[in-house]
């Protein structure tokens, strides 16, 4: 029940994020660069962004992590593969914050 639940928690704040992000586009005068980094640079748009960024890595891990424990029956290519994963989805948050924070 606690996966079920977190996916569609996580779904919902992506589809929130994706459609607040689709208005926001609509009315944004230039998409280059600069328009970029006045899109991005108020801070309720870096946290937006980031609770975006941290639900979809979170999504992915619980969706990565039943596909392997579906289809991957040995528990130590398993527990490497999980091992793989989480480490590059904490480098993906990491770097996430660095790159909006950098703004």
């Amino acid at each position: 029940m606690r996966d079920w639940l977190a996916q569609r928690v996580t779904a919902v704040v992506m589809a929130l994020y994706t459609l607040l992000f689709l208005l926001i586009l609509i009315g944004a005068p230039k998409l280059d660069f600069p328009g970029w980094r006045q899109l991005l640079a108020p801070q309720w748009m870096k946290l937006a962004t980031l609770l975006f960024l941290l639900s979809l890595y979170f999504h992915a891990w619980v969706g990565v992590r039943n596909i392997f424990m579906d289809y991957i029956k040995s528990s130590g290519l398993r527990l490497t593969l999980y091992v793989i994963v989480i480490a590059a989805l904490v480098v993906y948050a990491g770097w996430s914050v660095q790159i909006l924070w950098g703004i």
